[in-house]
Parts: structure tokens; sequence; C-alpha cells
């Protein structure tokens, strides 16, 4: 199946490189050589980045021009007024079918505006939601829905988070049946605020393995594949999660240096600590997938690294494979008694 994914290099904190480089790395990855990327910005610096990476030709990347940029420090209505910025001109491709998804390490909410603008939302769909893995102990993934693209939510849009998780988690993870959880401060049903009260009543009528409440400390014991929460708790958890692999490293690094006998344990424990490393770096999963849209969004990190990137264009590869949009669809149609012939 050939897959085609646009990139959008621009905007993003350490510059249009390791986008273009994770592009590169991608298309060599076995499996992978059918693919087709469109790296979307500057005409000139992205050429002369492929040129630095020996890609005169050679590889099935083109060179989409978008002159403007949406940096940073940019607002959400700064992205829809610049028509001609690398994400517009990204997602304005996928709308027209000449890509099948895009990636972006740019401004989250710029991106997520512009996609809700061009794309649109699934039929049915209220609010599009951020998904995030997260390591958990039987070495596999638990998937936070949603982790920063709703602060405020009632309790239909934690039920669509469900869903939309649960599909997800059955296409991409390659689990049967996912179990879910509603993220609370404790596993009874009348733990919690009005919000999830609410939402544990609307859950358990859902057409998907509901288990109840979940607390914080069972992400990383994997007791569900799908954790529940508003965007504003779930960015919390991402933002932590992120900061454990820093604290991780410094600890390590400062017990090494102590003393002769932890750095010869250091260098017994390597392959152990490098593991374990791992478990909490965002390169490893690359992007996080935009659910909701009439389309194949992935998100990456600001700060992403050429192998983030590759493996955020991999995950948007997983998206257009599995058509894990259509399932979304049609779980959300089903579960609205709108059901339509595919």
């Amino acid at each position: 199946m050939k897959r085609r994914i646009a990139v959008d290099c621009m905007g993003a904190d350490l510059g249009p490189l390791p986008l273009v480089a994770g592009a590169v790395s991608y298309l060599k990855l076995p499996g992978n050589q059918d693919d087709s990327i469109v790296l979307v910005g500057d005409e000139a610096v992205l050429k002369e980045h492929l040129a630095s990476l020996g890609v005169n030709g050679n590889m099935p990347i083109t060179v989409a021009h978008a002159p403007e940029i949406v940096d940073m420090n940019s607002f959400a209505t700064d992205a829809l007024r610049k028509k001609n910025s690398s994400i517009a001109v990204a997602i304005k491709m996928h709308k027209d079918g000449v890509v099948d998804a895009v990636v972006s390490a740019g401004n989250t909410g710029a991106v997520m505006a512009t996609a809700m603008f061009t794309l649109g939302r699934i039929p049915g769909v209220t609010r599009p939601a951020i998904a995030a893995m997260f390591p958990n102990k039987h070495e596999t993934a638990t998937l936070i829905v949603d982790v920063g693209a709703n602060v405020d939510v009632k309790p239909d849009n934690l039920y669509q988070f469900a869903q939309m998780g649960a599909s997800y988690a059955e296409d991409i993870l390659k689990i049967r049946s996912p179990k879910v959880g509603l993220l609370s401060i404790g596993e009874e049903p009348t733990k919690g605020n009005d919000l999830i009260l609410s939402s544990h009543n609307l859950l358990k009528s859902g057409a998907f393995n509901f288990i109840g409440n979940v607390e914080g400390r069972d992400i990383l014991d994997g007791k569900c594949d799908v954790v529940v929460c508003d965007g504003f708790i779930g960015n919390i958890l991402l933002k932590f999660a992120e900061s454990v692999k820093v604290f991780l490293e410094w600890r390590i690094r400062r017990q090494v240096s102590s003393n002769f006998f932890s750095r010869a344990g250091a260098i017994l424990m390597g392959p152990f600590l490098r593991r374990m490393r791992r478990s909490f770096d965002y390169s490893e999963t690359g992007g996080a997938p935009l659910l909701g849209l009439n389309g194949n969004v992935v998100i990456g990190h600001g700060k992403s690294s050429e192998k983030a990137i590759m493996n955020a264009i991999r995950a948007a590869a997983e998206m257009i494979s599995t058509n894990v949009t259509a399932h979304i669809q049609k779980r959300i149609e089903v579960s609205s008694g709108k059901v339509v012939e595919q």
C-alpha cells in the first residue's frame, strides 16, 4: 500500500533539519520504500537540507513551497489568516487528496485550528482529542485521551474520547476489546467531581469495555489500555511524564559519579538503564494523533529529534494502513444510531 504523507517542516523549535532528516530516515526503514513524502516549507531551505543529506532525486521525496511560517509564539487564529503557511499548505494538501496524512511539530494550537477548519470533524464528533501513549509494566502502552486539546469538557465529550481511544487501541496497538478507564481520584464510582460522576454513568452504557474509574497510579501499572480524561489533566500528565526522563538521567549521572563502585555498577546495568530511559522518551512514539478529524494528523513535540520525526511519520503511516479514522467514524455512527453503509 502506497502511503503519501506531508511533513510540515517549519515552525518547530529546532528548525526544519530534524524534520527533513526524520523523513529521510523513515523512507530508509524496511517496508517503507513504496511510500512518498512531501516536505512543506521554504523550498530553498528544504532542498539545501536534502542535498546535505545526500538526497538528490534518489528517494520519493518532493518539496511543496510554503513562504509563510506560524511559529510557536503565534496564536491559533494567526494560522487561519496565513493561508500560505506550511501548516495550512500541508493540511490543504490532505483535504485535496494529494496526501493521506500530515505530520507537524509546529504550534499545537495552530495545527489543531487549521485541521479543524480545513478538514472538519468526523460527523457526530463534538470535540477532537489528542491521544498519547504512556509506558506500562506490561511492556505495551497505555493510551491517554485527551492530553491537551480540550481544557473544559462535558460527559458526552469524555464518552466520545473513550470511543475514539478504543478504536485507536484496537487498530494501532492491536488490542482486542481494549479496557477503558475513567481517570479519577478513586476507583469507587462515587469518587470524583460532578463531571466524573456523570461521565462514569454515561461510560457504563458504552459499547466498549469500560472497567470503571482508574487512578493515576494505574496508568503505569497497565490496569487498562485507554485512560479517558479532560485535556487539562491529560496535559499535566504528559508534561510530568516528559520530566521523568530528565529526572532519571540527572539522578543516574549524580549517583554514578559518586564513587568507583557506583560507576562499575552503572556499567553492568547499562542495558537496563537505557531501556528504562527509553520508556519515557517521547521520541520512541514520535507524535500524538489528533483523533476525531476527517483525516489523519499527527502532532510532534516542538523539540522533536530526527528519530522522533521518523516515528511520528510511522504513526501517521499506521493510521493510513489501519484506516482508523473510518473505524472511529463507524463507531460514532453506530452509537448515535446513524449507521451509514461504507
